[in-house]
């Protein structure tokens, strides 16, 4: 039998409250409409639900089990009536985010972590992909935020792109290496030692090239490649091998005395860390908090690593 979850909200209202002119006014309805819709209830279940002629209101055994169901309606009903309000508050809701697997271990996955502290109610389901996988996600709707380096004039006009860090790239190794020492780094220092390679398909591995051939190496030995984050560190902490980062990885993995960059001229990528939505009429507000707080996080770790630089 399908009873009207209404029904039983009523009548939970009224057991609880002890009458029906209780119950009206803890639901704000009219004392009638009250009457009507347990008269319709008994009617369709058949039995009466409150004991004849008992005043104040003395509700059955058996109305007193059925109230319990109403009780879980309205507790029901309020939990997602507050889910409501903090999903367009922008304060709950699930997030499905993407980017280049080297940026998100090791710059954006620390800001994602200390934003899901602050909001436990926003899920978060992260993966990995380059641009063009990520923008073919977006355009699917299986992907709600891209975090990529990326050209703006290359994206297509079906996303809004937004760039949150510049593209600024170094050659990393261990802290304590010995060309770290070196002053004035020459092509013969560089290309004598091992190297680790990006995944082909990683964009770092274009811009490995590009450096090198703007100190003039044309061959070096590559002792490692392809490989996440921290087996890249793991090689190099264990190694002399040389290997190219983002200079915002480095940065905050030197702070932790992880990595360092040596001191030679690297020429700087046509490209910039970006943010990546599809463009949609449809309202996130999870979705742009989480936007700005990405872009308020990595301005101050530019103006960190700028300082730095400076320094």
């Amino acid at each position: 039998m399908k009873l009207d979850p209404r029904h039983l909200e009523i009548l939970a209202a009224i057991v609880e409250k002890g009458g029906l002119t209780e119950g009206a006014v803890a639901l704000g309805k009219s004392q009638p409409s009250i009457s009507r819709a347990i008269a319709q209830l008994e009617e369709r279940l058949g039995v009466k639900l409150f004991e004849s002629n008992k005043r104040p209101l003395q509700p059955t055994d058996f109305c007193a089990q059925l109230a319990q169901y109403g009780r879980t309606i309205s507790s029901a009903n309020r939990e997602a009536g507050a889910f409501v309000t903090r999903f367009k508050n922008g304060q709950a809701g699930a997030l499905r985010v993407a980017g280049s697997p080297i940026f998100m271990d090791g710059v954006v996955s620390p800001i994602l972590a200390a934003f899901q502290a602050e909001y436990p109610s926003i899920e978060i389901v992260q993966s990995y992909g380059y641009a063009t996988n990520v923008l073919d996600r977006l355009a699917s709707g299986s992907l709600d935020l891209g975090v990529v380096p990326i050209r703006k004039s290359t994206a297509p006009k079906s996303v809004n792109v937004s760039t949150v860090l510049p593209g600024k790239n170094v050659i990393a190794c261990r802290m304590g290496h010995p060309l770290t020492k070196e002053k004035d780094l020459s092509a013969e220092m560089i290309s004598n030692q091992a190297w680790i390679a990006p995944p082909p398909e990683s964009p770092l591995y274009q811009d490995l090239r590009a450096v090198l051939d703007g100190i003039g190496i044309e061959d070096i030995k590559v002792s490692f490649s392809g490989g996440s984050l921290s087996s890249i560190l793991n090689f190099l902490n264990e190694s002399d091998a040389l290997t190219i980062l983002p200079l915002s990885v480095v940065y905050r993995l030197k702070r932790q005395n992880s990595l360092a960059a040596l001191q030679a001229p690297v020429g700087d990528p046509d490209r910039s860390l970006c943010v990546v939505t599809a463009q949609s009429n449809l309202e996130f507000p999870a979705r742009e908090r989480l936007i700005k707080y990405l872009r308020n996080e990595l301005s101050s770790l530019n103006e960190l690593i700028s300082l730095h630089e400076g320094q």
